[in-house]
């Protein structure tokens, strides 16, 4: 029986492994149209270098990030345009301000609707200004994703790399230093996870079963393989893991050691990056400035 891929699809597996059109076909049909089934087949053969441009940019837009006075709260809004020339605008800088400091001082959004549907400056809502700006600007304009972090008993951090990175913190003891130390860190390293813990099996289960096909062909005994991917796995961990990565400010420290020795947990953290997984539009800037003046 044959499989129908879509166009779609496909686009998705090229974004995200940077191989040809007809390798990604091949790769959905073989794999049922399991697209992460797919990925690891071809990291298996060969094909991708996994996921190394999953998260490249390629979108427009600006990260909002606002810390309370008293660091318990801390909160982060991803705002999309279609071009860098509608991001520096004024009005679009000023609404991406305004989200985010409402969203520091409320506590009830959960969902995109509410968001949306919270109220700014005179009572108007998120999306009534957006809309506006919309028809104003001449694009479209998306509240793509948000978090806020609140704690009674801990402390919050945040780090604004230009206007493309945002990271926050929330740590089990307040320490802004500390905090925007490893909001820095988080913003240049990307881990994936704060810890081991929190990698999920099957995602380590997989990475076991990738090392152990690439590992095969060494052609080592079965027992020096194992411990091969035994290590692998480790570097793997520490890859991916906030704990686990060498300090950015001194690379011969874990941060796991570095907070333990502040008498400090990390709670949790959230990085987001302009255009992370969006196709970006190519389009000139000529073609940005008419686009402004004809007011599409």
């Amino acid at each position: 029986m044959s499989i129908n891929i879509s166009a779609s699809q496909v686009k998705e597996l090229r974004e995200r492994t940077g191989s040809g059109m007809m390798e990604c076909k091949k790769a959905l049909v073989e794999a049922n149209g399991d697209m992460e089934l797919a990925i690891e087949n071809m990291r298996k053969s060969g094909l991708a270098k996994a996921d190394k441009k999953s998260g490249r940019i390629a979108a427009e837009g600006i990260i909002g990030v606002k810390v309370s006075e008293d660091g318990k709260a801390v909160a982060i809004v991803d705002i999309n345009c279609e071009t860098d020339f509608v991001a520096k605008a004024d009005d679009f800088v000023g609404f991406v301000n305004s989200v985010s400091h409402a969203l520091l001082n409320a506590d009830n959004i959960e969902t995109e609707e509410q968001l949306l549907a919270m109220p700014l400056e005179d009572g108007v809502t998120v999306d009534e200004i957006r809309r506006g700006l919309i028809a104003k600007l001449g694009e479209n304009i998306t509240v793509r994703r948000f978090e806020r972090f609140s704690t009674p008993e801990g402390g919050t951090a945040c780090y604004l790399h230009g206007s493309k990175i945002g990271v926050i913190v929330e740590l089990a003891v307040a320490d802004p230093d500390l905090g925007k130390d490893l909001a820095m860190h988080v913003a240049a390293s990307k881990p994936q996870f704060v810890s081991e813990e929190q990698v999920p099996a099957d995602k380590i289960e997989k990475e076991k079963e990738i090392f152990r096909a690439q590992s095969a062909e060494s052609g080592k005994p079965a027992d020096i393989v194992e411990k091969m991917i035994t290590g692998q796995i480790r570097k793997f961990l520490a890859e991916v893991t906030l704990l686990g990565q060498p300090f950015i400010k001194d690379d011969k420290v874990t941060v796991d050691k570095l907070v333990a020795s502040k008498g400090n947990k990390v709670v949790r953290f959230v990085r987001f990056e302009v255009g992370e997984g969006i196709e970006k539009k190519e389009e000139n800037f000529a073609e940005e400035v008419m686009a402004q003046v004809r007011g599409n």
